[in-house]
């Protein structure tokens, strides 16, 4: 089970005409109601597992989810929310996690750290009696699940001094609810899409109840258009970040036309302008934007070759994150470029190589086995 993947590198999650059905092409999804509504809710709750809880309510809080963002549910779209919600939490709303609170102390002390802030400073602020009588280092060490941790943390910079400017950010729990939704994404569709449903608070706190989580979360996982034929790379995708997967072939066919290495990480620009998530929402990386990545320098030295300028490559790579990236020369150009150097037609999409590391990550894990081990619980679903 996964639950709260947040990459190696602390990337911090953000996001992000054919006739063929959603599995197989680049068309919109499958829009609209599914049917009556008595025959959807029925649907969803035969295609639960049979060990879930409050069916009901699952099947209306998802059925709802679906409504709102005018998806289809169709068996396809619900198997495949159905295999992130039990890869991600087991159909628990707010899961525990096993030695969270010495892990989150961890990372806390590695963000510091890289963020050049005292250690010192950071324990004697922990040290402080927090609302309860408890000292916050003894609230997060004791913390089982992620609501708990990130209330914690929450009441830390709300109430110690200087506890905004110094630690504002530093929320461990950068992803929350039975899908595990990044809270960058959320906030990021959210300002494009007003959340629909009564808000109990803001949309970070909406992402620990059920129907917040479900409807960010099939949000992340369905509502964009990507050229793939097997729903592997999307359950790529939420794990790293809207059309990574798609991105990856993209760097994969770099690194065949230059004969360069490039490391097929979905990110096509340098840390701080790229966008990849988790439950991700493309991850923003911590380099300074000014530095070129690893991507762009092997294809400014193919430039010549492209038929670009430096500029116009930088220009096509800032859309890397949305669907108009493949509708650019450069990407165009990269895969002519590549398959006449290779003699063959080369996929346009592959999942992401990318370790995963946080403070809810008990063992060396990566974007392949997250992807496949979903993919496999999608078929079960499909199949059964």
């Amino acid at each position: 089970m996964m639950r709260g993947i947040v990459r190696i590198r602390f990337l911090l999650p953000y996001v992000a005409g054919c006739a063929l059905i959603f599995a197989g092409c680049t068309s919109p999804l499958p829009r609209g109601g599914g049917g009556p509504s008595g025959q959807t809710r029925t649907s969803i709750e035969s295609l639960l597992p049979a060990t879930v809880s409050d069916r009901a309510g699952w099947t209306a809080d998802m059925r709802a989810s679906f409504a709102a963002l005018r998806i289809a549910p169709t068996r396809e779209h619900v198997c495949a929310a159905i295999a992130v919600i039990e890869q991600e939490s087991g159909f628990r709303v707010d899961p525990v996690v096993p030695d969270l609170g010495r892990r989150a102390r961890q990372e806390i002390d590695e963000r510091a750290a890289s963020a050049n802030v005292p250690g010192v400073l950071v324990h004697a602020a922990l040290d402080l009696r927090s609302s309860n009588g408890r000292t916050y280092g003894e609230r997060i060490g004791a913390a089982r699940t992620e609501k708990q941790l990130s209330d914690t943390y929450e009441d830390f910079i709300g109430q110690v001094p200087l506890g905004r400017r110094l630690f504002s950010g530093w929320n461990p729990i950068r992803t929350r609810g039975p899908m595990q939704v990044s809270v960058a994404f959320a906030e990021r569709f959210e300002r494009i899409a007003p959340y629909p449903f009564a808000a109990r608070g803001s949309i970070p706190d909406e992402l620990f109840t059920r129907r917040g989580s479900l409807y960010f979360g099939i949000a992340h996982l369905l509502d964009y258009q990507a050229p793939y034929d097997r729903y592997l790379f999307r359950f790529a995708d939420y794990n790293a970040g809207q059309y990574a997967s798609r991105n990856a072939a993209f760097q994969r066919a770099a690194a065949l036309a230059s004969g360069q290495p490039v490391t097929a990480d979905g990110a096509l620009l340098a840390p701080a302008e790229g966008l990849l998530a988790s439950g991700g929402t493309l991850l923003a990386r911590d380099r300074p934007a000014k530095d070129a990545g690893q991507t762009e320098r092997v294809l400014d030295r193919l430039a010549p070759r492209l038929h670009l300028t430096p500029a116009e490559i930088h220009s096509a790579l800032e859309q890397s994150t949305t669907r108009e990236f493949e509708r650019t020369e450069l990407y165009r150009r990269m895969f002519a470029l590549a398959e006449r150097r290779g003699g063959r037609r080369l996929p346009r999409a592959v999942v992401p190589q990318i370790r995963l590391h946080g403070p809810k990550i008990e063992r060396a894990l990566s974007t392949d086995w997250y992807a496949h081990r979903v993919d496999g619980r999608f078929e079960r679903c499909m199949h059964e």
